[in-house]
């Protein structure tokens, strides 16, 4: 309990310290509070009833101390430096195989194309009974993913438990340079509109678009689509980079205002582009966040492409990393940037939360409007809003579980080693009765849950209870109840399209790994399928547009 009041208490007087506006007060302040910690904590480890953790004590008053600004201000230590590293470079030591937990097992649900996993015969599905001879069972995920990667160079040793056989199988690797790509697929959806699907904004972001434009427009393509669903962002150059690509050169991409002189800057292209002509429809959804809305703004800005889909995410804070003492560093908020009309899309208004701590959205009334190069209006303050928009569908409480529980995964496994020939990502489908194999194969397995109705129907009958009318509907809320029951027996049917094409995703992975299972999806995007309907027709782009 001391410990909950404890650190609320620091962060509020280093806040109330850093609000004077003399330097030589802030500074005092800063060196008071800094001492009054150090001798708080002395005594606390001294004189505490239980043995305390110094690092996890001090960590939690880190962790209390910066999330009480933004969830972006991190503080990073020694031992979390390389998986740091990973996420801003897309690079790391390992042999390219992706594992998650299933069932309380490691099973390996992806393997990178060209790498060593690949060539050293690792396939999708094997779950991973050892590492160098350490028993994944004793080990955290966290410490069996760091046995994995290491360094170039080095060997590695899997024991690996096969569907079909009886016998655990040992493969050996070599640990080489692992590049995660930005474009991890890229290609022509008809005869003259290309496709490329951006992940993330590490370096060389930009250098992998413009090739695959480039190389897409050899192939004929006439039009593009950039999808930046799911992408979280990542470096600010590349997101200048990126809008290079079809805007000219000199042209702001990015500003950025801070609290100091050295982080209000402007970012503006600096080569020629590609092809400042053709037609772009720019994919964004509610996970599309920070590199990603400076991209989608930037065009929608300029009015150089046509942006669908969802609201973005609502990031516009922009990060640096400084380094700390003992190998550790900080990542922490400098500043906000603005598109080129001047748009900040933040959505989160940090500075300003309420007594209780909660943050709320900028609100409607103070959003400003801007317009774009043809005149169009826009707003800040609450992401980047699609021109066009086109509702996701939502993925079902039942397909949900299915995926986290594995069993997507597993009958997949099943079904390819029964059907090992190959099928074509683009026209394969699976038949009635092979999804009637898996809804058989589910039978007497455990995918219980409570939907969203059962949640409000528990909630509507304490509430009935509480205020004394539940005797007067009892019969009504148990009829709801069981209607609710036996929709739930036919849910996997109900659902059947939505289960088919993660089904169909799954088991294309196993013999075209990533790019397979994109290409599986096309046929049931409905952003996509209306990207393409734009993209075709002229009128209609350049109407959205404004263009004359």
């Amino acid at each position: 309990m001391r410990k909950k009041v404890l650190f609320p208490f620091i962060v509020i007087a280093c806040i109330v310290a850093l609000s004077f506006t003399k330097p030589a007060d802030r500074y005092f302040e800063i060196a008071k509070n800094l001492d009054i910690f150090a001798t708080l904590f002395k005594e606390v480890n001294a004189l505490y009833v239980d043995e305390v953790n110094p690092n996890k004590l001090i960590r939690t008053g880190i962790d209390a101390m910066l999330g009480s600004l933004d969830p972006y201000t991190n503080y990073i230590a020694e031992d979390e430096v390389e998986d740091y590293r990973t996420v801003n470079t897309g690079q790391y030591g390992g042999i390219g195989a992706i594992t998650r937990e299933i069932g309380g097992k490691t099973i390996v649900t992806m393997i990178m194309d060209g790498y060593g996993a690949q060539k050293g015969g690792l396939k999708i599905g094997d779950e991973v009974l050892e590492i160098d001879g350490v028993q994944l069972s004793k080990l955290s995920r966290e410490e069996s993913g760091q046995l994995m990667k290491g360094q170039v160079g080095t060997p590695v040793t899997l024991t690996i438990k096969r569907y079909g056989s009886e016998q655990p199988i040992k493969l050996q690797f070599k640990r080489e340079k692992i590049k995660v790509h930005n474009v991890p697929y890229s290609g022509m959806l008809s005869n003259d509109i290309a496709y490329i699907q951006l992940s993330d904004f590490t370096p060389d972001a930009g250098k992998e678009v413009r090739n695959s434009l480039i190389a897409l427009k050899e192939k004929g393509a006439k039009g593009v689509i950039l999808d930046l669903r799911g992408n979280p962002g990542g470096l600010l150059i590349e997101a200048v980079n990126i809008s290079n690509i079809f805007i000219p050169k000199g042209k702001l991409v990015v500003s950025t205002k801070g609290k100091i002189p050295e982080n209000n800057l402007s970012y503006e292209t600096l080569n020629a582009p590609v092809d400042t002509e053709i037609p772009v429809a720019v994919l964004i959804n509610r996970g599309s966040a920070s590199a990603s809305e400076i991209v989608a703004g930037t065009l929608q800005d300029y009015d150089r492409g046509v942006v669908l889909g969802e609201r973005s995410y609502g990031k516009g804070l922009v990060q640096v990393s400084r380094p700390l003492s003992y190998n550790s560093q900080l990542k922490v908020t400098t500043a906000k940037y603005y598109t080129p009309t001047g748009r900040c899309i933040q959505v989160l208004d940090y500075a300003h939360r309420r007594d209780d701590g909660s943050v709320a959205s900028i609100p409607d009334s103070i959003k400003r409007s801007f317009k774009t190069s043809t005149g169009r209006t826009v707003y800040d303050g609450g992401g980047i809003e699609p021109d066009i928009k086109v509702e996701a569908v939502e993925a079902s409480a039942l397909t949900q579980v299915l995926f986290e529980k594995g069993f997507l995964f597993d009958f997949a496994t099943q079904y390819v080693y029964k059907n090992p020939e190959v099928v074509d990502p683009k026209t394969f489908s699976l038949s009635d009765e092979g999804y009637q194999q898996f809804v058989t194969w589910m039978k007497g397995k455990d995918y219980s849950y409570k939907s969203y109705l059962e949640h409000e129907l528990e909630e509507l009958t304490g509430e009935a209870k509480k205020e004394k009318y539940y005797g007067e509907i009892k019969n009504q809320l148990e009829q709801v109840k069981t209607r609710i029951a036996e929709n739930k027996k036919n849910e996997l049917m109900l659902y059947k399209n939505q289960v088919k094409m993660l089904l169909e995703e799954e088991i294309i992975a196993r013999f075209h790994l990533e790019k397979g299972s994109v290409e599986a999806g096309f046929k049931y995007d409905n952003e996509v399928k209306k990207a393409i309907e734009v993209l075709h027709d002229t009128q209609q782009y350049k109407k959205v547009l404004n263009i004359q």
